[in-house]
C-alpha cells in the first residue's frame, strides 16, 4: 500500500478507535535500516559486532537483517517456521552471519496450529484463529524465548525483533515473567486483527513501561515500535 494511503487509513482507524496514537517516551538518535516494508529503527550506540540479535518473523524480506549485518558486522539469528519463508530463504545467497532457525517464538514449547493468510500470495501465518483458512492450518514447532536462549547458549539478548502475527502479546507476558532483559525490543503489534483490538496493545505497552521499556520510535504505519530498556548502559 502506498505511504499516503497507509497514512490516511491509519488516521481513519484512529478516529474509529481501531488504532492508537502513541507518544515517544524517550528521545534518542535512532536510525532505520531495511526496506520501506521490512525496515526497523534501532539505537546504533548500543550495537557492536558482539551484540546478540534475534529476528523473529523473516517472511520474504530480510532487508533489515542484511542491512544490520553490513552496517554493524553483527551476526543475526533469524527465525521463521513458515514453509513458504523457509523455501524462500533456502534459495537466497545470504552471508554466513545470517543464521537461520526453522522454528517460531511463542509462550510455550511444543507445536501450534499455524493458520495461513486468506491471500495465497501472502506469506504470513498466525497462531490466532483465522476462520477463513482454519481448515488449511499446519503444525509448526515453537519455543519460549528462554528455551531458545538455552538452545543457542546465550545469556543475554541485545536486540529482539518480533513480527510474529499476533503471538507477541503472550510472548511479551512470558518475556517479562522470565526476567530476561533485552536492551532493544522491536515489536510489530497486530491490533488491526479483528480478534485482537487496541486494548491488547495498550496493555502490552503499559506492561513494558512498568518493566522499564520506553518507546523510542514508531513507524508511519503505527504498527512497528522500538522500545529501549532504561536506564541505558
Amino acid at each position: 500500500m502506498k505511504p499516503l494511503l497507509r497514512y490516511l487509513r491509519r488516521k481513519l482507524w484512529i478516529l474509529l478507535g481501531k488504532d492508537i496514537r502513541p507518544k515517544i517516551q524517550i528521545k534518542l538518535k535512532g536510525e532505520c535500516y531495511g526496506s520501506d516494508y521490512g525496515g526497523w529503527t534501532v539505537l546504533p550506540k548500543l550495537i557492536n559486532p558482539e551484540s546478540i540479535i534475534y529476528s523473529f518473523g523473516v517472511g520474504e524480506d530480510a532487508s533489515w537483517d542484511l542491512a544490520m549485518i553490513e552496517k554493524f558486522k553483527v551476526s543475526i539469528h533469524a527465525f521463521d517456521p513458515t514453509p513458504k519463508s523457509i523455501q524462500w530463504i533456502q534459495k537466497q545467497n545470504f552471508p554466513d552471519q545470517f543464521i537461520f532457525h526453522p522454528y517460531g517464538l511463542a509462550a510455550i514449547d511444543g507445536e501450534v496450529s499455524f493458520n495461513p493468510p486468506e491471500n495465497p500470495e501472502h506469506v504470513s501465518h498466525t497462531i490466532l484463529d483465522r476462520p477463513q483458512t482454519r481448515n488449511q492450518a499446519i503444525k509448526v514447532p515453537v519455543f519460549r524465548l528462554s528455551t531458545i536462549m538455552k538452545k543457542l547458549g546465550h545469556q543475554k539478548i541485545d536486540i529482539l525483533k518480533m513480527d510474529i502475527e499476533g503471538a507477541e502479546y503472550q510472548v511479551i507476558e512470558d518475556l517479562l515473567k522470565s526476567g530476561i532483559s533485552v536492551k532493544q525490543l522491536l515489536i510489530e503489534f497486530h491490533h488491526r486483527f479483528p480478534n485482537v483490538g487496541v486494548r491488547k496493545t495498550k496493555d502490552a505497552i503499559k506492561f513494558l513501561n512498568d518493566a522499564g521499556y520506553a518507546i523510542m520510535a514508531v513507524s508511519r504505519s503505527g504498527e512497528e515500535y522500538t522500545f529501549i530498556k532504561t536506564p541505558i548502559h
